[in-house]
Order: C-alpha cells, then structure tokens, then sequence
C-alpha cells in the first residue's frame, strides 16, 4: 500500500517544470563618456595618464558591476578597460581614432542582433566627420523570454548651426530606426546627446515624442517637468555632487505592452568614478539609473 501510494506523488513531481521563469524583475544601467581620444588630440583637461585612468575606469566599472554599461569615446585606450572590467559579456571594439565609433557595451545580460550604424550627416565643426560616430542597438536577455532593446549613442557635438542640424538629423535616424525594429519592445536609449533641455532650437523633446521615451532625471529629480528650452543652463561640477544639475549625457526608456519599464533611481555616479587620489578620469559624470520590470498581462 505505502509504495503505491508513493507512485503517483512522484509522477506528479517529476511532471512538474524544474524552474519557473520570473515575471518581475530589476536591473540598473550606466551611461559614461571615458574621454578616450588620443591624449594628443584631445587631453580633456584631466590629470594622469590616459592608459592608467583607462585600467582604473575597468577596475571600476568591475567593483560597482553595472547590469549595463554603455560608453562613449571608448577609442585608444580601450584595451585598458576591458583588462581590468570583468563583465561576462562585452561588445568587440571596432578600432581606435580614426576607423571606431568609441561605443562600446559591458554587461552581465546576454544580447543577440548587435548592429553598428553611423550617422548619415555630421559637422566637420568640432571634428565629428572624422570618427564613423553613430550609434548601436543589441537586443538584451534579461530573462527567458525578457527582451529589451538597448541603444547607445553619441551624438553630433558643437553649438553652431551645422552641429544642430547634424544632431537632429542623428536623433531622427533613431526614431525612425526605433520606429522600424523596436516597435513593440521595451527600449532604453542611453549614451552621450550633446543636448541639454535648455538650448534652444534642439529637437530632444520632438524625439522624446516620436518615440514615447521618458527621462528618469525628469520624472525623479524634477519631479516630471523638464527645464525650460532657450534658458540658462544649468551646470555641473565635475565631479558632481548633486544631481540637480543637467549634462549632456542622457538616459531615456519604455516599456511595451508585454514588458512594463519603471525608473525607481536616477544619479550622478561621479564620486565611484575617480581616481585613487580624488581627481576625475573622464571630463564628463557618469550617469545611471536602476529600473524594475514586470509581465503584463
């Protein structure tokens, strides 16, 4: 009697799944510009030697473990970051100044359908013609059957007419390329914009329109409104110590109507980010930003 009692109960347990796939979840993303352009090209007004600042960016990005991280400028020095990160999974370079486009990813989720595209205009006014600068998409795994599609970018740079024209025609080539391959995914777009809200005559908020983005410095810090266009900019230090202030880079998200995106944080991640004795290593702040995500439906 006792063992044909305990027959059925073991089919039912082995007939049982092993694991069940999570219907919530949360991850956090970085955003930093590591000012990797040939030292003399561009010395960036930052102390030390650019290798060294380099290999303690990696051995930073690997302390703090970042679920993402997108970087921009990531050019001739970007050996000494990957020796040092321990990401289990990091795009390949495509080549230092002048045959790269410095945007490079390090996570800890797995990605499939990477792609590289460069910009169709660009300003030779700050020298953006000379580097393939553009943007990339991969689409994520966060989990079984979790995708989010994420985008870093670094747009045209300068302030004279031409660097806004090219600039609104490199956030036009996202929202189309949004429009025709992300449209029914969660998206994040993060990297540097080379806008603030404040300019006038940029078309960041005709962007954020087209394509249903939101800005978690917006919605948490500002408390859902954004500065005004064509008023004074509201400057940071470097390194920041409140987050108040407005850069350049950027971090913008969606959810979808399978996969629900929330923003819970939002900070300047500029005091992990130094060197050993306090100076910075990049002439911008890292940014960053942890979200929860959840099944509908």
């Amino acid at each position: 009697m006792f063992l044909n009692s305990v027959i059925p109960w073991t089919a039912v347990l082995l007939s049982l799944p092993l694991t069940q796939a999570a219907s919530t979840g949360q991850f956090n993303v970085l955003s930093f510009n590591v000012a990797g352009l040939p030292a003399i090209l561009n010395p960036n007004e930052v102390p030390g030697d650019k290798d060294v600042n380099a290999g303690t960016i990696g051995s930073r990005l690997a302390e703090y473990g970042h679920d993402v991280v997108n970087l921009q400028e990531d050019f001739n020095y970007h050996a000494y970051i990957y020796e040092t990160d321990n990401h289990p999974h990091r795009t390949a370079t495509s080549g230092g100044v002048p045959f790269g486009s410095g945007l490079n990813t390090v996570a800890n989720y797995p990605w499939d359908s990477f792609e590289r595209i460069k910009w169709d205009d660009c300003s030779l006014n700050s020298g953006d013609c000379l580097t393939p600068k553009g943007f990339t998409v991969m689409r994520m795994q966060l989990e079984e059957g979790v995708v989010v599609d994420m985008y870093n970018l670094h747009a045209d740079a300068g302030s004279e007419p031409a660097d806004v024209d090219a600039r609104a025609s490199n956030f036009q080539q996202v929202a189309d390329y949004i429009a025709s391959n992300s449209a029914n995914n969660p998206v994040i777009v993060f990297g540097d914009t080379n806008f603030r809200y404040t300019t006038a005559g940029e078309h960041l908020r005709s962007f954020l329109s087209q394509t249903g983005l939101k800005d978690p410095w917006v919605e948490l810090i500002r408390g859902g409104i954004a500065p005004d266009e064509g008023t004074d900019a509201i400057l940071c230090e470097n390194p920041s110590t409140i987050n108040t202030c407005e850069i350049v880079d950027k971090i913008f998200y969606r959810g979808s109507s399978s996969v629900k995106l929330e923003a819970t944080y939002w900070s300047y991640e500029s005091s992990r980010f130094l060197q050993d004795d306090g100076n910075i290593l990049s002439d911008h702040n890292p940014i960053t930003a942890n979200f929860t995500w959840s099944l509908s439906g």
